[in-house]
């Protein structure tokens, strides 16, 4: 582990096992000043199954779930408050924070995470609220937002055994901030001991600030800035992705896993991703579900999916997760309207269908070509 100094962080083997109990500031951590030489550039060379909850329909509109902590809109342009810090605010305070846009939680992001992991105790911190404030249009998260921590939780091994944690900053409070004063933020409001952004990384208002702009302001407010190479795809040359795409250079990112997931590409999102894709989706009554002598089968429409699903057409050797239960084999068949599930009568027969509502889990296996 590092100091906030920061000097070149070399990659290690990273113990295996997962620790559930909530990060805290490590009291042992010593904090110093960076030098000018704060700045550390790391190369890149490239679980916990999901434990759905049954949920209410109302639970679903709840845009804060608990899983995720927003932190309050004191993060903001006021000067009044940086120096009592609130509770939730202080609860980063001493830790590396990585910086980037968590769309898809891919291997990109989890370096991300390594890399804090190895100077202190590793949390994300996002921005939610960009699509509406920005005028983009709307469109459904690669990952859940109740399967998050979940996936989280899968990198604890990656990240010596430590869960990374997540807050969340509303963008409209922190989007008309200079690049200083998004770093003063930072330091003061937040109590960090550095940050972990990739090279590309751009921040403060109309994306002014570059990585070295970073490290620059993050040396001059005393914290460290530790700026890591790309993650790249190792397939780049082999996808037809957007070659328009101005910061589209090859490497890693939400946006190479949204195309691989238009085309249907399962073994290449989960390269991407570092994991299968799982997509969620919630099941408000069994009514639907047909049975035979040897099969099971449930349909659902596309509005109950709680993130982005792959491509239309036939997946085989999927694994659904209901709840505790050992996963099962199912094939997965998409259309324009509705998601059908088949499972076998064996893997079935002692699931509980009395829930109103129950979270179902599918990890996709590969498409069949032309099955729809």
């Amino acid at each position: 582990m590092l100091a906030c100094g920061g000097s070149r962080i070399s990659h290690q083997n990273l113990g295996l096992g997962f620790c559930s109990t909530r990060i805290s500031q490590l009291s042992s951590f010593m904090v110093k000043p960076p030098s000018s030489s704060a700045a550390a550039i790391v190369d890149n060379n490239y679980n916990h199954r999901f434990q759905p909850r049954f949920i209410s329909s109302s639970s679903l509109q709840s845009k804060s779930p608990g899983d995720i902590p927003l932190l309050p809109d004191s993060f903001s342009q006021r000067e009044d408050d940086h120096e009592h810090p609130s509770e939730a605010l202080s609860s980063v305070a001493g830790g590396i924070v990585a910086l980037g846009k968590f769309d898809a939680l891919h291997i990109g992001h989890r370096e991300l995470a390594i890399q804090a992991s190895k100077v202190g105790t590793p949390y994300l911190l996002s921005f939610v609220g960009m699509a509406e404030v920005l005028g983009w249009e709307p469109r459904s998260p690669i990952v859940a937002q109740c399967d998050r921590k979940s996936v989280l939780s899968s990198w604890a091994p990656f990240c010596g055994n430590v869960a990374p944690k997540e807050f969340q900053v509303q963008f409209m409070s922190v989007r008309h901030l200079t690049p200083q004063q998004f770093v003063e933020k930072l330091a003061k409001e937040l109590g960090l001991c550095g940050v972990v952004a990739g090279e590309n990384y751009r921040f403060g208002y109309k994306a002014a600030g570059d990585a070295s702009e970073l490290v620059r302001l993050c040396d001059k407010f005393g914290i460290g800035a530790y700026i890591i190479n790309s993650v790249m795809d190792r397939h780049q040359d082999a996808r037809n992705m957007n070659r328009c795409d101005l910061k589209e250079r090859g490497q890693v990112s939400s946006t190479r896993v949204r195309h691989a997931l238009a085309e249907g590409y399962m073994k290449y999102v989960s390269e991407l991703l570092g994991r299968q894709h799982r997509l969620l989706l919630v099941v408000k009554d069994w009514e639907s579900l047909t049975s035979t002598s040897s099969k099971h089968r449930v349909s659902s429409p596309k509005s109950s999916l709680l993130n982005l699903p792959p491509k239309d057409g036939f997946y085989e050797n999927c694994s659904l997760l209901v709840g505790e239960k050992k996963p099962v084999t199912c094939r997965v068949s998409i259309d324009t309207t509705h998601i059908h599930l088949e499972v076998d009568e064996v893997d079935f027969c002692d699931y509980d269908y009395s829930q109103n509502s129950q979270v179902l889990g599918i990890e996709f296996g590969e498409l069949r070509v032309n099955c729809v």
